[in-house]
């Protein structure tokens, strides 16, 4: 199987056996959707792994990547304790109802906003990997990718 079909493969298996169309109805960051944050995350995490000969379980990588953010709500309108402390749980949540997750695969979504989540840290080299990586598409998407003025 070559690189491109392993993350092609992954995320189609995702996209068949959950609820990740959904991701598509909320804004992330910017005027970027969940669904296209959590690829773009993705996709830079297996890149990063491949570039860097980092050896990192490409299919849980690229599985808990995707799945960092499967909170399924609008956080803009989120009423609950502080959004950035408590979507990852949500978000591990929801990933166990429509899959079956490795050890690993819950520990990168429970850990990907470390060090804010200080109690649950990343504790493979996937973890890492997706933490660095979200931080850099988030600061991306924050930054350049901002809804234009109506």
């Amino acid at each position: 199987m070559t690189k491109n079909n392993t993350f092609q493969q992954v995320i189609h298996e995702i996209e068949e056996n959950s609820r990740a169309h959904l991701m598509h109805n909320y804004i992330q960051h910017g005027a970027i959707t969940t669904y296209d944050h959590c690829f773009s995350v993705a996709l830079l995490s297996y890149q990063l792994n491949r570039k860097f000969h980092l050896r990192s379980n490409e299919r849980q990588l690229i599985r808990g990547a995707f799945l960092h953010d499967y909170f399924l709500y609008d956080w803009h309108h989120y009423e609950g304790n502080l959004h950035g402390f408590s979507h990852p749980e949500t978000a591990l949540l929801n990933a166990r109802e429509d899959f079956m997750l490795t050890r690993k695969e819950e520990n990168i979504i429970r850990s990907h906003m470390w060090p804010l989540t200080l109690w649950h840290y990343p504790q493979s080299r996937e973890a890492v990997i997706v933490c660095i990586a979200d931080k850099i598409v988030s600061t991306k998407e924050t930054l350049f990718r901002r809804r234009k003025a109506a």
